[in-house]
């Protein structure tokens, strides 16, 4: 009783292996350069860009949109009573 010829992987069992192991050695290539990154400290693709400090009042701000034409002047007078405190309904 020769079972030899019965249990062959075939030709795609062969691929699968190929594809498997080629898979196998990208996965620890991409884990060594992950590793040897995070060791080294590399700081260019984390830095974090940082805004100035606002330095213009909120009456300058709303005062800069009335110019550009984005309110209206009752809109803007409403606003700039708002800001001063002066709330008349």
């Amino acid at each position: 009783m020769m079972f030899w010829s019965d249990h062959d992987m075939s030709g795609w069992g062969y691929t699968g292996m190929a594809i498997g192991m080629v898979l196998f050695w990208i996965l620890v290539i991409v884990a060594i350069i992950a590793l040897v990154r995070s060791s080294t400290g590399n700081t260019t693709t984390r830095t974090v860009v940082q805004s100035p400090p606002y330095t213009e009042s909120p009456e300058q701000v709303l005062a800069a949109r009335f110019a550009r034409g984005e309110i209206d002047e009752a809109e803007y007078q409403q606003r700039l009573a708002v800001l001063r405190g002066n709330i008349s309904r």
